[in-house]
Protein backbone atom coordinates (compact mmCIF):
# COMPACT_ATOMS: atom_id res chain seq x y z
CA UNK A 1 0.00 0.00 0.00
CA UNK A 2 1.16 3.60 -0.55
CA UNK A 3 0.72 7.00 0.99
CA UNK A 4 -1.94 9.29 -0.36
CA UNK A 5 -2.74 12.96 0.18
CA UNK A 6 -6.37 13.87 0.86
CA UNK A 7 -6.75 17.05 -1.21
CA UNK A 8 -9.80 18.18 0.76
CA UNK A 9 -8.06 18.14 4.14
CA UNK A 10 -4.40 18.19 3.15
CA UNK A 11 -3.76 15.24 5.45
CA UNK A 12 -1.55 12.36 4.46
CA UNK A 13 -2.95 8.90 4.95
CA UNK A 14 -0.61 6.07 5.80
CA UNK A 15 -0.44 2.99 3.71
CA UNK A 16 0.05 -0.56 4.89
CA UNK A 17 3.73 -0.53 3.94
CA UNK A 18 4.29 1.92 6.81
CA UNK A 19 6.30 4.47 4.88
CA UNK A 20 4.59 7.54 6.34
CA UNK A 21 4.23 8.64 9.92
CA UNK A 22 6.89 6.40 11.40
CA UNK A 23 9.67 8.96 11.81
CA UNK A 24 10.48 10.32 15.22
CA UNK A 25 13.31 12.26 16.79
CA UNK A 26 15.40 10.82 19.61
CA UNK A 27 16.02 14.43 20.68
CA UNK A 28 13.42 16.82 22.02
CA UNK A 29 13.35 20.29 20.49
CA UNK A 30 14.93 21.73 23.65
CA UNK A 31 17.70 19.11 23.70
CA UNK A 32 18.36 19.66 19.99
CA UNK A 33 18.60 23.43 20.52
CA UNK A 34 21.10 23.11 23.37
CA UNK A 35 23.11 20.49 21.48
CA UNK A 36 23.24 22.65 18.34
CA UNK A 37 24.41 25.64 20.37
CA UNK A 38 27.14 23.62 22.04
CA UNK A 39 28.26 21.95 18.82
CA UNK A 40 28.37 25.36 17.15
CA UNK A 41 30.59 26.63 19.94
CA UNK A 42 32.87 23.62 19.65
CA UNK A 43 33.05 23.78 15.84
CA UNK A 44 35.85 26.30 15.74
CA UNK A 45 39.57 25.49 15.71
CA UNK A 46 40.47 28.17 18.27
CA UNK A 47 37.73 27.07 20.67
CA UNK A 48 38.78 23.44 20.28
CA UNK A 49 42.32 24.49 21.21
CA UNK A 50 41.01 26.36 24.25
CA UNK A 51 39.00 23.34 25.39
CA UNK A 52 42.05 21.13 24.87
CA UNK A 53 44.28 23.45 26.90
CA UNK A 54 41.81 23.51 29.79
CA UNK A 55 41.18 19.76 29.65
CA UNK A 56 44.88 18.96 29.85
CA UNK A 57 45.77 21.56 32.47
CA UNK A 58 47.25 19.88 35.56
CA UNK A 59 45.20 22.20 37.79
CA UNK A 60 42.00 21.76 35.75
CA UNK A 61 41.81 25.50 35.17
CA UNK A 62 43.65 28.10 33.12
CA UNK A 63 43.99 31.86 33.42
CA UNK A 64 42.65 33.79 30.41
CA UNK A 65 46.10 35.33 29.94
CA UNK A 66 47.66 31.91 29.41
CA UNK A 67 45.75 31.17 26.18
CA UNK A 68 47.33 33.97 24.13
CA UNK A 69 50.69 32.25 23.49
CA UNK A 70 49.60 28.69 22.77
CA UNK A 71 46.85 29.64 20.31
CA UNK A 72 48.68 32.68 18.86
CA UNK A 73 45.68 35.01 19.12
CA UNK A 74 45.28 38.42 20.74
CA UNK A 75 43.72 38.78 24.18
CA UNK A 76 40.48 40.29 22.78
CA UNK A 77 40.14 37.33 20.39
CA UNK A 78 40.76 34.86 23.19
CA UNK A 79 38.18 36.65 25.35
CA UNK A 80 35.62 36.45 22.55
CA UNK A 81 36.12 32.70 22.15
CA UNK A 82 35.97 32.13 25.90
CA UNK A 83 32.70 34.09 26.01
CA UNK A 84 31.21 31.89 23.28
CA UNK A 85 32.23 28.76 25.18
CA UNK A 86 30.84 30.15 28.44
CA UNK A 87 27.52 31.12 26.83
CA UNK A 88 27.23 27.58 25.46
CA UNK A 89 27.72 26.25 28.98
CA UNK A 90 30.99 24.51 28.17
CA UNK A 91 33.33 26.49 30.45
CA UNK A 92 32.95 28.35 33.73
CA UNK A 93 34.98 31.40 34.63
CA UNK A 94 35.96 32.83 38.00
CA UNK A 95 37.37 36.34 38.25
CA UNK A 96 40.44 36.59 40.45
CA UNK A 97 41.88 40.06 40.56
CA UNK A 98 42.43 41.29 37.04
CA UNK A 99 42.07 37.92 35.28
CA UNK A 100 39.43 35.25 34.85
CA UNK A 101 40.31 31.61 35.41
CA UNK A 102 38.44 29.08 33.27
CA UNK A 103 37.59 25.45 33.86
CA UNK A 104 35.44 22.99 31.95
CA UNK A 105 31.85 22.92 33.08
CA UNK A 106 31.42 19.54 34.81
CA UNK A 107 30.19 16.88 32.38
CA UNK A 108 29.31 19.43 29.63
CA UNK A 109 31.55 17.91 26.95
CA UNK A 110 30.63 14.38 28.05
CA UNK A 111 26.95 15.32 27.72
CA UNK A 112 27.48 16.71 24.20
CA UNK A 113 29.37 13.61 23.09
CA UNK A 114 26.77 11.38 24.73
CA UNK A 115 23.89 13.07 22.89
CA UNK A 116 25.73 12.79 19.58
CA UNK A 117 26.42 9.11 20.29
CA UNK A 118 22.72 8.54 21.10
CA UNK A 119 21.65 10.10 17.82
CA UNK A 120 24.28 8.13 15.90
CA UNK A 121 23.22 4.89 17.61
CA UNK A 122 19.58 5.49 16.64
CA UNK A 123 20.52 6.01 13.00
CA UNK A 124 19.60 3.07 10.77
CA UNK A 125 22.55 1.37 9.15
CA UNK A 126 22.40 1.25 5.36
CA UNK A 127 22.71 -2.25 4.10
Amino acid sequence: MTSELDITTGAATRSADGCCGTAGSPLSTDDATVLAERLGAIADPVRLQILSIIATSPKGEVCACDFVGPIDKSQPTVSHHLKVLAEAGLVDGEKRGRWVWYRLTPDALRDVLGKVAEVAADEPVAG
